[in-house]
């Protein structure tokens, strides 16, 4: 046995480890949508998630993997490797790392099925879920594969130019992001969100322990998510070390100034834009991890933790009606961290990258970074518009009234995540016509 040997197969077994990691963080997804929704919709979300992984998981391999790292045509597509089964041999660093395609496949996968369930949350309480999983499947078979082939395939159009999205704040998070506004947009907002007069009424998250949960095995995810896309153990093309440390420390800054931010704003400190400000630090360093300095990815984190609350206000202005905050983790602060590499990426830090403005690298890497970006965000969020449309004509999109009051778990599902409680009853609330309703469910509480 060679050292070559020796160590491609750790790169493999890192690889697996980071993949399952990854596919762990739909756990988290599922636990944090569950936990800021009403209760009368918790199971409704968390088999939106799970049709994710199914559907999803099945489209990237039917379709998506090639489109994404297949031989590359125009810059834009991939022609091989549907399936999983060709030799990639187009791929280098599947040879240099010792990895096998499948065991790429599958970390590779596991971003594919984060991008649909970014939008999950987005469109949570009021979707139909036979459309969602027409979108699921689309979203990993052709939305997020042709963005991620502009920046990640060899042949890719911003590969070529020099684009660093080290793990996808820009292919992944703001893909997903830009294409929950376009799915809100079309959906439009629950029952009760806005009043006539535009203002917004406050939906409570019917289990804030849940959301805590759900981001806390996010945060643990992110530690594949970013340090396995180094691909091996021995840190070429940047230290595993180094990213973990600066993913972390991205999460805290933006947790901590999300903290303070609200204390200051609100005169509490909120929990909710707490908890989404530390995923905000996540995503923002996605880009950069490898490519910028630790100071620099607190700095990151911090103006991605006060992002997201300002964000958050100003999306709800417009009615876009997001329930999670998905639109602004992850399509503004994965926007935001894209550009943050043209500013803070440093050679000094890794050799294989490139000097952004604030290291003397001029505006060359920002403006590739800002062109890499609206590119990608622009396909993500016309593909979904154009598919929302169709769907909604076709099948529609959008479940009735009374189903909605109801509740999207007995409607769609037939079942209530917690059967001996009804959470929302009792609640008067006033729709955008200026008419007032109580939610009442109609299931039976279990006797003895």
């Amino acid at each position: 046995m060679t050292i070559n040997m020796v160590a491609h197969g750790i790169n493999t077994v890192w690889v697996l480890l980071a993949a399952a990691l990854v596919f762990f963080m739909e756990a988290g997804f599922a636990m944090l949508e569950a936990g800021f929704i009403r209760a009368k919709n918790s199971l409704n979300i968390i088999m939106k998630v799970l049709i994710d992984c199914c559907s999803g998981l099945l489209g990237y391999w039917l379709i998506g993997f090639g489109l994404m790292y297949g031989v590359d045509k125009l810059g834009i597509f991939g022609t091989s490797g549907f399936l999983a089964k060709s030799a990639m041999s187009n791929l280098p660093w599947l040879a240099q790392f010792g990895l096998p395609v499948e065991v790429y496949w599958m970390f590779q996968a596991a971003f594919a099925v984060a991008v649909a369930t970014i939008v999950s949350g987005a469109v949570a309480e009021r979707m139909k879920f036979l459309p969602y999983m027409i979108f699921s499947f689309m979203a990993t078979a052709f939305i997020y594969p042709i963005a991620g082939h502009l920046i990640w395939n060899p042949g890719g159009i911003f590969y070529k130019m020099g684009m660093l999205d080290f793990a996808g704040s820009a292919a992944v998070h703001a893909v997903g992001g830009w294409a929950s506004l376009a799915a809100v947009i079309v959906l439009g907002p629950r029952i009760g969100k806005y009043k006539k007069d535009g203002t917004a009424n406050v939906i409570p998250a019917h289990s804030m322990p849940l959301a805590a949960l759900g981001a806390f095995i996010l945060w643990f995810g992110w530690f594949g998510f970013n340090p396995g896309s180094a691909l091996n153990a021995f840190g070429q093309g940047g230290s595993i070390a180094h990213v973990v440390v600066a993913t972390n420390l991205a999460a805290a800054a933006g947790g901590l100034l999300s903290a303070l931010f609200t204390q200051v704003k609100y005169g509490k400190v909120d929990a909710s834009m707490t908890i989404n400000g530390a995923l905000a630090g996540l995503v923002a360093i996605t880009a950069g991890c490898a490519y910028v300095s630790l100071t620099s990815a607190v700095i990151i984190g911090a103006i991605a933790g006060v992002l997201v609350v300002v964000a958050v206000e100003t999306i709800d202005k417009f009615r876009a009606d997001d329930p999670v905050g998905a639109i602004a983790v992850h399509g503004v602060c994965g926007s935001f961290g894209a550009l943050a590499v043209g500013l803070f990426a440093s050679k000094a830090v890794n050799s294989s990258g490139a000097n952004g403005l604030f290291s003397g690298g001029g505006l060359h890497l920002l403006g590739v970074q800002a062109l890499g970006l609206v590119t990608v965000s622009v396909w993500a969020f016309g593909t979904t518009f154009i598919l929302f449309k169709i769907m909604k004509a076709i099948v529609g999109i959008r479940i009735g009234r009374d189903e909605e009051i109801e509740g999207t778990d007995m409607s769609e599902h037939g079942m209530r995540a917690y059967a001996q409680t009804t959470i929302d009853d009792g609640i008067v609330m006033e729709d955008d016509g200026g008419n007032s309703f109580k939610f009442e469910s109609k299931a039976e509480t279990f006797k003895q």
